[in-house]
């Protein structure tokens, strides 16, 4: 059965996104800093060696993603095909999506909530996971008991402003640690959320 995983790095004081961040700045200011251990200065993916090799295999492993609205909107959905994967794309909102998505026949979006949204991606996902991206949407599927597991990419940068991951979460979350993966460039944590 697939799990649904959310994959995010992040700053040690907490933010996924710099300051400015906004469909003209995806991930504001500095956001680059926190992709370096698997993206060049160039915008290239690359599979890092060693152990954290393994944490992108695995992202590239998935089966569907569900991503908020936010979040696809800044990057046009990703022209349609996330990062090349040819995987299909959840997006939950309230809101019918803007006309460019009538090109993107891999862009689904779900209007009666986040674990229905949930439900369809991890159908579409076969035996593959589903990967969550996006903070607000992170902390929805929380809240729903729907997300099962994060992979926590902790950057070693202190960024002081920004959109922190977990801003409001309605009550306490525990979690597991499953694994722990330490570099130089950051200290990977896979935790399994506690039902």
């Amino acid at each position: 059965m697939s799990a649904s995983v959310l994959y995010m790095s992040m700053s040690l004081d907490g933010y996924i996104a710099g300051p400015n961040d906004e469909p003209g700045n995806p991930g504001g200011d500095g956001f680059a800093r926190l992709h370096d251990w698997f993206v060049t200065s160039d915008g290239e993916f690359f599979r890092p060696s060693g152990p954290a090799g393994q944490l992108i295999d695995e992202w590239n492993a998935t089966g569907a993603v569900l991503v908020g609205r936010r979040t696809a909107e800044q990057v046009d959905h990703w022209g349609g095909d996330h990062h090349g994967r040819g995987v299909p794309i959840f997006v939950p909102s309230h809101r019918p999506p803007g006309p460019s998505v009538a090109n993107y026949p891999l862009v689904t979006y779900v209007t009666d909530g986040i674990a229905s949204a949930m439900a369809q991606a991890k159908a579409a996902a076969g035996d593959g996971n589903v990967s969550v991206q996006g903070a607000y949407t992170a902390q929805r599927a929380l809240e729903a008991g729907v997300l099962d597991e994060l992979v926590i990419h902790q950057i070693p940068v202190l960024f002081g402003g920004g959109r922190r991951l977990f801003e409001v979460l309605g009550s306490r979350v525990e979690l597991e640690i499953v694994r722990v993966i330490d570099t130089p460039e950051a200290t990977h944590i896979h935790y399994r959320v506690r039902r």
